[in-house]
Order: structure tokens, then sequence, then C-alpha cells
């Protein structure tokens, strides 16, 4: 339920959400014009209220830190005619987003003005339904790593002035640096300016903080790509050979079948590569990665940053003690067991916080961790695999098979009723229930 239900009865707009560009008042229609003249309070940032100034008659209303008491103001002025200045279009990474899950759409009126996407694709020929936009103004640079492919065009908004120089660096970090890297400044007003670089020769100063980076990815030899399909090589993370392996990650990440706006339970995660490749399947699936060792804790935040996945949550802790609570906060749609799931209540704290209709994936390579699946599935059923793989290795001066260990993967459905009779659809995908 929304605030603006609460807070008033009317399902009359009262709440205008105007879009801006640098060219400020110029680039406003009538209609828009007559909302901020007509407003008791307009809100908005700094620059916002200053390029609206001339037309505001009523209280200007910089945001407020934090921003959710600022937006809390907001709602608590439904019925009265408030306007929101926002950059652009309001609802591309825009502040109509946030004010949307508070307010009832037909209690606002939303008029955007060109998002800064559309501008720099305006300015450089660029068909926007092919190009990578991204957002990393207040997020991590990292959200960028997976997108950094060969021949694929980026569009970035970053954060300030600093932005651009950043990203250029974490792109010859990574073996991108030949890229062609465009900034395009203050795009619509007076101070606009393109500037055309490569991401190694980069050396743009005194960069205006409203900026978009445009890039066109170069590979170079040794590049780190993240490929598109689940099983990405082993050495692209950090491990202490706690990881299961690319070919039997490919077959879990397949058992679990990931669904959009799904939560992951990686249960002793290791590396945390079950919760990353899950992760990176599709921007909105999240993960929990739940390890008991420290040093491994810390090397799964350092690897999801890598893989850039820095929103994967890390609980540091031992099953079946650190789920107690967990599912309040994040309900999983699937689980993983890779470690510790031979360890007593393990199995049945999985088992009870699995959503219905959700997925379980276990593996096994110890006789004791067998000995539960075996013992789950003639309970529960389900599927049991059994998983074989050899590799070439040298053998003298010729070459054999060395078998890996093999691995028995047992793959569970819940019911879509359980035990309280709550659907598989009972609380918000995606959200922590």
């Amino acid at each position: 339920m929304r605030d603006g239900e609460n807070a008033s009865l009317t399902t009359e707009p009262w709440l205008t959400i105007v879009g801006l560009g640098e060219d400020g008042l110029a680039g406003l229609g009538e209609e828009a014009k007559q909302a901020i003249s007509a407003a008791r309070l307009v809100f908005g940032g700094t620059r916002h209220l200053a390029l609206a100034a001339p037309l505001i008659s009523g209280e200007s209303c910089p945001w407020s830190s934090p921003f959710e008491t600022a937006i809390d103001v907001v709602v608590a002025m439904a019925g009265m005619p408030v306007v929101v200045l926002a950059s652009g279009d309001p609802f591309f990474f825009g502040v109509g987003v946030t004010l949307s899950r508070r307010i009832y759409p037909a209690q606002m009126r939303v008029l955007p003005a060109p998002s800064a996407f559309s501008l720099a694709a305006a300015r450089l020929g660029w068909a926007l339904q092919d190009v990578v936009c991204l957002s990393l103004h207040g997020r991590p640079l990292d959200l960028i790593r997976p997108h950094l492919h060969r021949g694929t065009r980026i569009l970035a908004l970053t954060s300030d002035g600093d932005g651009p120089a950043a990203v250029a660096e974490l792109m010859c970090d990574t073996g991108f640096g030949a890229s062609t890297f465009t900034v395009l400044e203050a795009m619509g007003g007076p101070q606009e300016r393109v500037s055309l670089h490569t991401a190694g020769g980069f050396d743009l100063v005194d960069c205006h903080s409203l900026n978009v980076c445009a890039i066109e990815v170069v590979a170079g030899a040794n590049a780190r790509v993240l490929g598109l399909s689940p099983g990405l090589a082993d050495d692209l993370f950090e491990h202490d050979g706690q990881i299961t392996k690319r070919e039997v990650r490919a077959l879990t990440l397949s058992a679990l079948s990931p669904r959009r706006s799904e939560w992951l339970w990686d249960i002793g995660a290791g590396a945390g590569s079950i919760a990353i490749e899950w992760m990176l399947a599709d921007p909105s699936l999240r993960a929990v990665a739940i390890e008991a060792h420290p040093e491994r804790a810390a090397r799964i935040g350092r690897n999801a940053r890598a893989f850039g996945v820095p929103d994967l949550r890390v609980v540091e802790g031992s099953a079946p003690q650190s789920l107690a609570g967990l599912a309040e906060l994040y309900r999983p749609d699937a689980i993983f067991v890779g470690g510790g799931g031979s360890e007593p209540g393990v199995m049945d704290a999985a088992l009870a916080a699995l959503r219905p209709g959700g997925r379980l994936v276990a593996n096994a390579v110890t006789t004791e961790m067998e000995a539960v699946l075996l013992a789950a599935h003639a309970t529960h059923g389900g599927s049991l695999t059994r998983i074989d793989i050899a590799r070439a290795s040298p053998v003298g001066t010729m070459t054999g098979w060395r078998p890996a260990m093999p691995v028995t993967q047992w793959a569970w459905a819940k019911s879509l009723q359980d035990d309280t009779g709550e659907d598989a659809h009972g609380s918000t995908q995606g959200e922590p229930a």
C-alpha cells in the first residue's frame, strides 16, 4: 500500500513532477510552467530550484538529508499543489521512481524532459535501444564491469567531475584502456562540452559535475571479460580452493533456474561463485552469501566487486545459527547448499526457509554429505544427479584423463502450498519479505 493513499483519499493529481534540462525554463512547456507557478511548495535540488526560480511563487524546498526524510515531507503534503523538479526523465534512474513507491500514479502528473542518455545518444548518433545505459550516480563504479565486452556501447552517468577519470582508471585496470571514451558535459546548457579520449589516455581536467561517459569498448589481449553464460573460468575468482568448479557451477546454476527478481541463499559460499553468477544472470536478481570463515567472507566481498555485483549481501557465520531470522529480511526463492550441509539442522533450516514454489540445490563431494542428500531425496523426492568430470593432464610425456572428485547433486522444488497455506507469490518477489 502506498503512503499517498493513507495521506489522502483523493485520486486527483496533486503532485506534478517536472523534468528539467540544463536549458532551464526555456525547455519547458506551458503545462510545466503553470504547474510551477501555481505550486504551494516546490521541491528540488539547489540547481533545479535556481533554474526555476523566476516562476516559483510558493515556497522553495531544497532536498534535505537523509533523502527519505524529504520524501516523507512530500507525501505529507498530499492534496496540496506540489511540484517536484527532477533532472531530465524522472522515471529513468530518477526521483519519480522513488516517489511512485509512496504515491499512486493517479495522484501524480509527470512532465518529463529528455534524459541525459537520450541527449547523449542524439549527440553521438547512437541507437539508444542498442546501448547499455548505466547510472553510476551515487552507485559503485563496479557495476560497469559485466558490460565490458568488445564492441559494446555504454552510456554511463557519473556522480561528479571526478567520475569520468575513475571510470577510465577502472577500464585500464581491467584491460580496456584502448576503448574510445567520450565525455559529454552539461548537455543542453551554455556550458555544454563534448570531448573525445581513450580510457588509457584520459587527461580531462575541470570536468563538469553533470556528465555522461560514452564508451565504445575495445578489449585488450588480457582484458577481464565476463562471459554471458554460466560457468565462468575458476581463475577469474579469488579463492583458496573452496570454490564450485566451473563445470559443476554451470550445472548447478541450471538446476537453480534463476528467474527475474528472485533471491538466492548461497549457504557455505566459499568464494561466492554461485551467488555471483546468479546475480550476473540478470540485474534484478539478488543473493545472500553465508560463510563461516572470516577470510572467505571478506574474499566473497572482493569477488562481488570484481564481478560487478557489489550489492551481494555477505553474512558471516555458521549455518544453521546464521540462518535464524534471515528469512524475515531476504526470503529465498532459491537456495544452494555448498558447504556445511552435513552439519545438524542445516538442511532442515534451508527447507523451512524456502519460499513455496522455490528451488533447492545441494552438492556433495563427501560421503557424509551424500548420505544427507540420499536421505533428503528419500523423504522429499526431487532428483539426484551424479556429476563425473575428467580433465586432460600430462602423464609423463603423454596426456591422460585425470578424474575430479565426483559430485552428487540433489535438486528439489518446494510445493506451491506449504504447511502454512502460503502460495508461491505470497510476498513481493525481489524485495525482502
